[in-house]
């Protein structure tokens, strides 16, 4: 045979035509996990950069319930006689903590005092820090439960800490109210998303 003879593409091993075959598709699908794992990276990267923290968070300290039967005087503040009135009630307080872990100030509009019942979610709202003075006054009973006001109108400064109690009064048995099934509460701020923040200790009766 002449040194000058070539082998045709004919004369190729089958074996050989099969080992560049593999090696070429191992390069392919090398490249096809490589471009996956970088893909699922940006996605997660995207995702988290995305996701906004909370404005503000917060705990509930504890919860005191004291429920109660209502029957009026039959007069008026002016002392003039009117019809005697009887309901039950319940007058709730929370210790609450709340943090604003944003850049600008949060202006709290309202507290809501959510319980789940027989009947479906009642929502209350808190009362004022004057009306919390006053229940104390009406209630003497209650003493032990006065603390710091949680105002629903309070402002809380960027990186600023709150502390204190707010209270709400809701016409309910205490039969009712012993069968709720579920108790949380919905901070609202103006312009934000709200906060909503569950006990986790058991309501004390008071």
């Amino acid at each position: 045979m002449s040194l000058l003879h070539q082998e045709s593409p004919d004369d190729i091993d089958d074996a050989a035509r099969g080992e560049a075959f593999t090696k070429g598709s191992s390069h392919v699908v090398w490249a096809s996990l490589i471009a996956t794992v970088v893909v699922t990276i940006a996605i997660a990267v995207y995702v988290v950069a995305g996701e906004k923290r909370p404005v503000a968070s917060g705990e509930i300290v504890q919860v005191w319930a004291h429920p109660r039967h209502v029957e009026t005087s039959g007069y008026d503040a002016n002392g003039a006689s009117m019809a005697k009135e009887s309901f039950d009630q319940v007058l709730i307080f929370a210790h609450v903590k709340l943090h604003n872990q944003s850049k600008v100030p949060l202006f709290l509009e309202d507290v809501l005092a959510n319980a789940t019942l027989g009947e479906g979610i009642v929502s209350i709202s808190a009362g004022s820090a004057a009306q919390y003075e006053e229940v104390f006054v009406a209630y003497p009973e209650l003493a032990s439960l006065h603390a710091n006001a949680l105002s629903p109108r309070t402002t809380i400064a960027p990186g600023e800490s709150v502390d204190g109690t707010a209270f709400w009064a809701t016409r309910l048995t205490r039969q009712a109210w012993d069968a709720r099934k579920s108790l949380n509460f919905t901070f609202r701020f103006q312009y934000q998303a709200n906060l909503v923040l569950a006990p986790h200790n058991a309501v004390m009766e008071q």
